[in-house]
């Protein structure tokens, strides 16, 4: 197309879309062959921009961000006021730099997510300045509708590629792109090839002149090699490899410059092809020898490419790393193939190709030791990562020794003690080191006693020769000699300034010993991991601290009561304490409250809240109010605590309180001596009954809202319970554990389990325990109540009237009924009691009257009417006619109380038998 015509470009654009014919004559080839692969990639036109993101690339620091950065400013420079951007992008077009000329650019640039860390390949945004120039490795303009996504119509883009001075592979991409559109001045062009040059210089300036000196005899060579033969291919290596294959080869280029190796090697590919790398010697004009590499993926004749006679191995210099998986041409012949590619790989010398090769696995082992080590945040597995990362790439044998102290989570002491060899790796059961679990000693004299003593590694290149590590156990250490270890490296675990313990590094199938460099990587490896073991430490003491809290707030022991027989169980979850809690509260009249709760959360806040709530609990039990009271007071308990957390703001500390989202509980009141459960749920499971006869059901109750809600009411339901049922109350982390995370597979699986007759609850724990898991994903509180009846004959109860004359009558039955009971000795205490009770009921109260006497634990004496007004202890003046019934009853009971029922009310007293 001879003039740029946006509207024509518009309408080539709809009929590609429609897969109707388009021309040359209407859009440029570069455009058109663009946009057809595009197309192919299935890339939308009309999507909404999500590019994909890479954050570790957004603030990585490459060696060509740091090249091109003064070439960059000085282009911003110049920039500075014009609507034109300038973009540096990786070899696969992830973005790494953006500089604007003027500063609102940058709002429109982060609505298209162009910034450093998004990629805009050609297959992720389809036709565009970046991505098409890494496609054709050459200079791509771009502007208008020339670009295939409909939100890039409106840029214009100058993208040119970055060679590596050495290699001349593409590796990267300088950009300019305006905000203008069609109207986009052409000499952007002209600006990112300067650009492009400068960065290509400064890296060019990197390398070493003696590096230079190699590739201008190489270039020279193959230049004379050209001229007196056939031509080889030279198709660019981003063609035809992927990033993953390019960086294999050049890992083993750089080991064949190392190791002085000239020839043909083999090296096969992640997708099935094999690759060939021929060596050659190469020496400069100035004198300066080394060795280049070619790569060529062939399907012709190896014997084409293989070296000269000189194809020998230096003395002294081994085969090479066995990191290298390849396979070694020698002169036999092969199948006519042709070259599809061939390209220079590398070029150096041996001294310096074997400190990079050392570099580059250096950084790979600090970055392999980075991702392993510390992935939970356990003390002993952050050891086990730690000493397996290592071998065999570093040291053949790895010991990690630490105090008990630290195994346990607590603060480090000094470690003027012996060890706990915590992990250790290497082949041949150690070689006779200490194994894991043993306890070790180091004597002063040893490499590792000095460690520790002064806080700095340690190194021993040959151990036959150090007399202060032999004396630690003479026997031992020459085993371990004889079984080949021969260097070592002692380097203390330091952290935040305390020292955690010691790691030992030994060398036995690696010649050669530890070096200097050696012990600052050593060094390094062990920092970062005491940064690890010490945050698993203190994770350890934290969730030992909060399981000791919550431990402390649940029940050490069940009190005694009669009304049922009762066992318990709680397991913390794995990812730390929760705020499940249970409880049994012995009530008047031989009840018994039976309770479940669980504080959403975990943490020690969970914990806290938990222990809060119970309190509550407690607290509101004992003022005998009816269930679903209970259930009330405890929601608008958990609505003043998230309130009082708005109100609070920040801690002290700065952090922000942590939210409680809420809590579900279980309330049940078990009568003994009727047999009836009165039960209510506020967002709680619901209890599973299981009748003498093995059979289960989950009660039917309302579920209530979860407590902190507030503003709903609360029902509470009455049933009565066969004497030897077993209740089981717990919370939803049992379900989950059961059920995989499905609540109607759980309830099922533990309907099954229950379903047997004659357990005890102990035994019915036992079965449960036995399909949970050590550690559920949720923490589980489970109580399990077998119901007891209490004897009809040790309950008396008669009616009265609101009739004085019956007190000497009642007076007269009561003691009447302890004779029967054998209790002659409480008959004064307890016709006083009565004689009152009854007296306050007949002038304060009103009918119904009833008098019951319970023999249990001890002797219950109840009165009951029908008013709902409740007397009050008070000292009588020495003026007052009355006053003193109350006091005196108050001194012969051990316990008295009100209660409340819904045609009055109750009072009780409590005497002990022993009296």
């Amino acid at each position: 197309m001879a003039d740029w015509d946006e509207t024509v470009l518009s309408e080539a654009h709809s009929r590609l879309l429609a897969g109707e014919p388009v021309g040359l004559e209407v859009v440029r080839a570069p455009i058109l062959a663009s946009w057809r692969r595009c197309q192919s990639l299935g890339v939308l036109a009309d999507r909404t921009t999500d590019l994909p993101y890479s954050a570790e690339l957004a603030q990585e620091s490459s060696s060509l961000a740091r090249a091109a950065r003064p070439v960059l400013d000085s282009l911003q420079t110049q920039l500075s006021g014009v609507r034109v951007s300038v973009f540096l992008t990786d070899e696969r077009g992830w973005l790494l730099e953006r500089r604007s000329g003027e500063t609102s650019v940058d709002r429109r640039l982060d609505t298209l997510q162009l910034a450093p860390g998004f990629c805009v390949a050609e297959q992720a945004i389809g036709t565009n300045g970046i991505g098409t120039a890494l496609t054709t490795r050459r200079p791509a303009f771009i502007r208008g509708r020339e670009h295939f996504a409909d939100s890039w119509s409106g840029l214009a883009c100058a993208g040119v590629p970055i060679h590596e001075p050495l290699s001349g592979r593409v590796i990267g991409v300088v950009d300019l792109t305006s905000l203008q559109g069609g109207q986009a001045d052409p000499a952007m062009m002209a600006m990112a090839l300067n650009a492009t040059r400068a960065i290509e210089q400064r890296l060019l300036e990197g390398t070493t002149s003696r590096e230079r000196a190699l590739l201008e005899a190489f270039q020279a060579a193959r230049r004379r090699m050209a001229a007196g033969g056939p031509s080889t291919m030279d198709t660019p290596a981003d063609a035809l490899l992927t990033p993953r294959d390019r960086h294999i080869l050049e890992e083993c280029a750089t080991a064949l410059i190392s190791s002085r190796q000239t020839g043909l090697l083999e090296v096969p590919l992640t997708d099935g092809r094999t690759a060939a790398l021929l060596t050659q010697p190469v020496e400069s004009p100035s004198g300066v020898t080394g060795f280049a590499v070619e790569a060529v993926l062939p399907s012709g004749d190896l014997r084409r490419l293989t070296a000269p006679a000189s194809d020998t191995t230096p003395p002294n210099c081994g085969p090479p790393p066995p990191a290298l998986t390849a396979t070694r041409t020698t002169g036999a012949p092969a199948e006519p193939r042709t070259d599809t590619g061939r390209w220079l790989l590398a070029v150096g010398e041996p001294g310096i190709g074997r400190l990079a090769l050392r570099a580059r696995q250096r950084l790979e082992l600090l970055c392999d030791a980075g991702a392993c080590v510390g992935t939970t945040l356990d003390v002993a597995r952050t050891a086990e990562e730690l000493a397996r990362v290592v071998v065999p790439r570093f040291a053949d044998f790895a010991t990690v020794d630490l105090p008990e102290a630290v195994l346990r989570g607590e603060e480090p002491t000094p470690l003027d003690g012996a060890l706990r060899r915590a992990a250790i790796a290497g082949p041949d059961g150690g070689a006779h080191l200490y194994p894991a679990g043993a306890r070790v000693a180091f004597a002063p004299s040893t490499p590792q006693a000095r460690a520790l003593d002064s806080g700095e590694p340690v190194l021993e290149p040959v151990l036959a020769r150090a007399p202060g590590w032999i004396v630690q156990e003479p026997a031992r250490t020459e085993r371990i000699l004889a079984a080949g270890v021969h260097s070592l490296i002692a380097v203390p675990l330091v952290a935040r300034g305390a020292t955690l313990g010691l790691v030992n590094f030994y060398r036995a199938e690696h010649q050669e010993p530890f070096e200097e460099d050696d012990l600052s990587l050593a060094a390094e490896l062990v920092g970062r991991a005491a940064v690890c073991i010490d945050n698993a430490r203190r994770f350890t003491h934290e969730h030992t601290v909060a399981l000791a809290l919550q431990r402390s707030m649940l029940p050490r022991g069940l009190p005694a009561q009669q009304a049922v027989e009762a066992a318990h169980r709680y397991l913390p979850a794995r990812s730390g304490v929760g705020g499940d809690w249970f409880d049994v509260i012995p009530l008047s009249g031989t009840r018994v409250a039976l309770v479940v709760g669980d504080v959403v959360g975990h943490g020690l806040h969970a914990a806290a809240t938990m222990g809060r709530l119970r309190t509550a609990v407690h607290n509101l039990s004992a003022l005998d109010l009816a269930v679903d009271e209970i259930l009330t007071q405890l929601d608008d308990l958990v609505g003043r605590l998230d309130l009082d957390r708005d109100e609070a703001g920040p801690g002290t500390d700065g952090e922000e309180i942590e939210e409680i989202i809420g809590a579900t509980c279980l309330y049940a009141v078990y009568d003994p001596t009727t047999r009836r459960c009165t039960l209510g749920r506020a967002g709680h499971p619901p209890p599973a009954l299981v009748r003498p006869d093995g059979t289960v059901r989950f009660v039917d109750l309302s579920a209530g809202p979860p407590l902190g809600l507030g503003g709903l009411p609360f029902e509470s339901t009455d049933i009565e319970i066969p004497e030897g049922s077993l209740l089981v109350l717990y919370t939803d982390g049992l379900i989950e554990a059961m059920g995989d995370g499905d609540p109607e597979s759980g309830l099922d699986r533990l309907r099954r389990a229950l379903a047997q007759r004659g357990r005890t609850p102990e035994q019915t724990c036992q079965a449960l325990d036995a399909v949970l898991p050590c550690l559920p994903a949720d923490d589980i509180a489970l109580l399990v109540a077998r119901t007891r009846a209490l004897d009809a004959s040790h309950i008396a109860s008669w009616d009265l009237p609101a009739d004085p004359a019956v007190v000497a009558r009642i007076r007269s039955d009561v003691t009447a009924q302890l004779a029967d009971w054998g209790l002659q000795g409480l008959e004064f205490a307890t016709e006083l009691t009565v004689s009152e009770l009854v007296t306050n009921a007949i002038r304060y109260g009103g009918e119904p009257i009833t008098v019951r006497l319970i023999l249990d634990r001890c002797l219950i004496c109840e009165v009951s009417d029908g008013s709902s007004t409740s007397p009050h202890l008070r000292r009588a003046r020495t003026t007052d006619e009355g006053g003193r019934g109350l006091f005196l009853v108050a001194q012969l009971s051990q316990r008295w109380g009100t209660r409340y029922t819904p045609t009055g009310k109750v009072l009780w007293t409590e005497q002990p038998l022993n009296r």
